[in-house]
Formats: structure tokens, C-alpha cells, sequence
């Protein structure tokens, strides 16, 4: 049976179970913990409070950064810099470049790891991955707090399954998020 997420948890306990990023936040307000940030990074520092009794202060970025007036002058010779954000400006070029733009994760981790590179880089990238797409195999990577998304991918994917309806994988999925261990999709269960 899944435990209620209180102080008293064991950290056993917390890792064993599925959580909501609602519960997660909940219980960070409750202790003193700041509930911003990804799901990844709610649940370490709940794991370090459970296991150490510390909180763990958020990395902030610097608020310098934050002051950078936006680069209006957008032009394929545009550089990825470090400081690089995916603004507005930078919607609209893009969207002028390529009508059908978005920033998808994707071309966001593209900024991330590509300092240095140009605008023109960028939109190589877009189309060099709406052609991966066309790929009949092409599955997207799906983040590991998307751990639902990945579960209704393998349900799906398994022989047995074929035929089953979404409301079967919801129900799979139900199931064994209120189990103890992981919620990957187990062929074998």
C-alpha cells in the first residue's frame, strides 16, 4: 500500500513509489523546501531532506543574466552564446525562417550544446530532425520524468497489447504506479 508523503516517510519508502509533481510540491511547502524546478530536481532534494535532514538550496541562475536587454538583431550569422534564451525575438525569427518553427526539446538541448554555433546551425538542426521524423522508426526520446509517456509507449509496443485501448494502458498504469519498485512497463507482468 502507498504511504501518504509526510515528514515520517522513510526514504526507502519515497524512492519505492510513483509521485505526482503536485505532491512533490506539496510536500516541499509543508517542509520549508522550495518546490520550483522539474520533477527531477523536486524529488533530490526531498531525497536529501529524507536523508539528511538538510535542504537544499535551489541553483538560481544569476539575475544578470536576466537583465541582458534581448537581441533584437537576429540574422543566421546570430551565435549561440551561453546566456542564450529562447525568447519571444527569437520565436519570431525563427518562425519568419521557418513557418512551421517550435521550440521543441529537441532544438532547445540543441541550444544548450552548441554554444558557439550559428542561427544557421539551428535551422540545419530543424529540418535535419522533421526528416528524422518522416522515418516511419523514428520515436522520440522521452525525458525521464515523463515516466507515464514512456510507460503508454511500451504497453503499446508490446505484442500482447495490440488491440488494447488507451483506458487498458491507463489502467495498467494505475496499477503499477501504486506499487512499490519501478513504473517501467514489465512485459512479463
Amino acid at each position: 500500500m502507498r504511504p501518504n508523503l509526510t515528514k515520517d516517510i522513510s526514504f526507502q519508502s519515497f524512492k519505492d513509489f510513483y509521485w505526482l509533481k503536485e505532491e512533490l510540491q506539496a510536500f516541499c511547502r509543508e517542509s520549508g523546501i522550495s518546490s520550483s524546478g522539474s520533477k527531477i530536481e523536486i524529488s533530490d532534494r526531498i531525497e536529501t531532506f529524507l536523508q539528511t535532514g538538510e535542504i537544499k538550496k535551489t541553483i538560481r541562475k544569476s539575475s544578470i543574466n536576466k537583465k541582458i536587454k534581448p537581441q533584437v538583431d537576429l540574422s543566421l550569422d546570430t551565435v549561440i552564446t551561453e546566456n542564450h534564451r529562447c525568447s519571444q525575438d527569437v520565436r519570431a525569427f525563427f518562425k519568419a525562417t521557418i513557418p512551421k518553427f517550435h521550440f521543441s526539446t529537441y532544438i532547445q538541448n540543441y541550444f544548450k550544446s552548441n554554444v558557439g554555433k550559428t542561427y544557421r546551425d539551428v535551422v540545419n538542426a530543424w529540418y535535419e530532425e522533421e526528416e528524422r521524423k518522416k522515418d516511419p522508426t523514428f520515436k522520440k526520446k522521452i525525458a525521464p520524468q515523463f515516466e507515464y509517456n514512456q510507460f503508454t509507449r511500451d504497453f503499446f509496443a508490446d505484442p500482447k497489447n495490440q488491440g488494447k485501448t488507451r483506458a487498458e494502458a491507463i489502467e495498467a498504469w494505475n496499477k503499477i504506479k501504486k506499487l512499490p519498485g519501478s513504473n517501467k512497463y514489465d512485459p512479463n507482468n
